[in-house]
């Protein structure tokens, strides 16, 4: 939680004095596919594809026609998946752990000059509201990995995705006439996704660690003039 208090305060004391320009503000789609894991969470722990889309806003910055502020809303999926064996070889389980966000991030945009067509950079904050958690196939033997099981003897482990989940984000693409525009970006989580899974119930030791959410995807953006 500092962490997340110290990088807001650090972003919204930038913004305050950046020369920003809200009336030349243009607005655009975006859209993407996501590839999504959970470090230290469901063990054997795969990679989850999902999609984002939503709405994005390009606010000048300065005098130059170069840096701007980039915030989106955007439907967000991540999440992981979960394969497993049994002893003589054939699929135990087939998991899908599937976490769905409104994701809010504010990146500050930079291009790499002023040409119309250009490469640029992305960098800040990604903030995420929980929508909705959907478990398939949980195995068997682990209910605490589904959210919507009780263990009556332990009520407080489960495999709940936290409601918010603070992440930072970067990224690299490029502008076709600032209009057509797709970037390669990642997340880092730096919220625990699963705060109540616990060791000392699932018997795996990675559960005492921070589960972080990452996730990778690529975006084909348009910004109306």
């Amino acid at each position: 939680m500092k962490k997340i208090l110290l990088t807001s305060a650090l972003a919204f004391s930038f913004l305050s004095f950046a020369q920003i320009d809200l009336r030349s503000t243009r607005f655009g789609l975006t859209a993407g596919a996501n590839y999504s894991r959970v470090k230290n969470a469901h063990n054997p722990s795969g990679a989850r594809f999902a999609f984002q889309g939503g709405l994005l806003a390009l606010i000048p910055m300065g005098g130059a026609d170069q840096f701007y502020l980039q915030p989106e809303v955007t439907y967000y999926g991540a999440g992981e998946s979960g394969k497993n064996k049994d002893s003589k070889g054939a699929d135990g389980y087939d998991a899908v752990y599937a976490n769905n966000y409104l994701s809010v991030p504010i990146y500050f945009k930079g291009y790499f000059s002023e040409a119309e067509s250009e490469f640029f950079g992305l960098i800040g904050p990604r903030f995420n509201f929980l929508l909705s958690q959907n478990v398939k196939n949980a195995p068997v033997g682990r209910p605490y990995y589904d959210p919507n099981v009780t263990v009556p003897e332990y009520p407080k482990i489960n495999g709940k995705a936290n409601s918010f989940n603070f992440a930072i984000g970067a990224g690299i693409g490029y502008s076709y006439k600032r209009q057509l525009e797709l970037a390669l970006k990642y997340d880092l989580g730096l919220s625990n996704t699963y705060p109540n899974l616990v060791e000392s119930f699932t018997q795996d030791p990675n559960t005492a660690k921070k589960k972080s959410e990452q996730v990778l995807s690529l975006t084909l953006s348009y910004i109306f003039e």
